[in-house]
């Protein structure tokens, strides 16, 4: 019996990229079949228990999704057993996810742009400093990442 994926997205404060991720990816996930856990979070806790960024709920909205009730959290150690892949939005959040590791962790690490051919080991812009158009430009980013991820976790799901 194959194991129900769960899926943990991580950017820096877990309202701008992570949040994306996450919403991207429950669409990509539905779409190929995929039934599991599904969440984000941040390597740090400077947001804790925000809304995502106004920016983010925008371009989330512009594509149909509501992302509004999301609330920012923290990376946990409970995490790296609780889901079976945790995938970092760049190499950075790799690094600082990899020292966290406990030595029990059952969760698989990965950045998401690793699921994107032609893309594996490049890091998903950070939009926070920038304009709506950043925001479009992550938007992008997490579904390309998102539907590589879903036709990943389906393969493997198949029988």
């Amino acid at each position: 019996m194959a194991v129900r994926p769960a899926v943990l997205f991580v950017c820096t404060g877990n309202i701008c990229r992570s949040p994306l991720a996450e919403a991207a990816f429950r669409v990509a996930a539905r779409r190929h079949g995929v039934e599991g856990l599904v969440d984000s979070a941040g390597t740090g806790d400077w947001h804790h228990g925000e809304a995502p960024d106004r920016r983010a709920q925008m371009v989330a909205r512009r594509h149909g999704l509501d992302i509004g009730e999301y609330r920012a959290r923290r990376v946990e150690v409970a995490d790296f057993r609780t889901f079976t892949h945790i995938v970092a939005l760049d190499p950075g959040h790799l690094k600082i996810l990899d020292k966290r590791r406990p030595i029990d962790s059952t969760a698989d690490l990965s950045l998401l742009l690793d699921h994107v051919p032609g893309r594996e080991g490049e890091g998903v812009a950070d939009p926070y400093y920038g304009d709506a158009r950043a925001f479009d430009v992550t938007w992008i980013d997490v579904c390309q990442g998102a539907e590589g991820l879903a036709l990943m976790l389906a393969r493997v799901a198949a029988p």
